[in-house]
Order: C-alpha cells, then sequence, then structure tokens
C-alpha cells in the first residue's frame, strides 16, 4: 500500500479538492499536496485521520503470502551462486561480426 496513492483515491471517491480535504482534517492544502506526491509520508495515526475526513478507513488485512526474510547463510550461499554464473558467463566464448546486419522491413515506406 502506498499512502500518497490511497489518500488521493480516497480524496478523490469523496470528491473533495485537496483544499478540502484539509479544512476537515485540520491541515493545510500544503500538508496534503506534500502527502499524496510523496515528498512526505505520514504516520499511521495522520494516514488513518485523513483518510476518515475522506470517509475512507484504514484496514489491516492478512497477506496472500507472508513476507520470509532469506538467513545471512542463504544470502551468501545465492551471491556465491551468482557469481559462479557469472563467471562463467564472461568464460565463454563469444563471436561478435564486424557489422551489424538488420533484416529488410517490407512494406517500409521511405
Amino acid at each position: 500500500m502506498h499512502a500518497a496513492t490511497s489518500l488521493r483515491e480516497a480524496r478523490r471517491r469523496a470528491g473533495l479538492t485537496q483544499a478540502a480535504l484539509a479544512e476537515r482534517a485540520g491541515t493545510s492544502q500544503a500538508t496534503i499536496s506534500a502527502y499524496e506526491s510523496g515528498r512526505k509520508e505520514p504516520s499511521v495515526e495522520t494516514l488513518s485521520r485523513l483518510l476518515a475526513a475522506a470517509g475512507a478507513r484504514l484496514a489491516v488485512e492478512p497477506a496472500a503470502t507472508a513476507v520470509v526474510r532469506p538467513s545471512a547463510d542463504r544470502l551468501a550461499r545465492a551471491g556465491k551462486t551468482l557469481v559462479d554464473v557469472l563467471l562463467l558467463a564472461e568464460a565463454l566464448p563469444s563471436r561478435h561480426e564486424p557489422r551489424l546486419a538488420f533484416p529488410r522491413i517490407r512494406g517500409a515506406v521511405s
């Protein structure tokens, strides 16, 4: 969830301008603009208050899949595998044509 997008969509669904939402929420239009553009991040409490002023609410829902942070050991193994693949790719012979050839496009207008 992006706070900026959620706030902007809630405000637009409510048919409010940034100034009208700011007045309802007791803040400034410049603050609403900064939140909606992503220049500032509202706290959870502030976002909840702003959404409520727009007739929406902040809800926590279970994720489709859990976020799993890999262990340091797993990251190290993945890093070693990546290095091995890059070294193998670098060791493969490659031949480059001296001139690039492009296929002729039929029906092209000059």
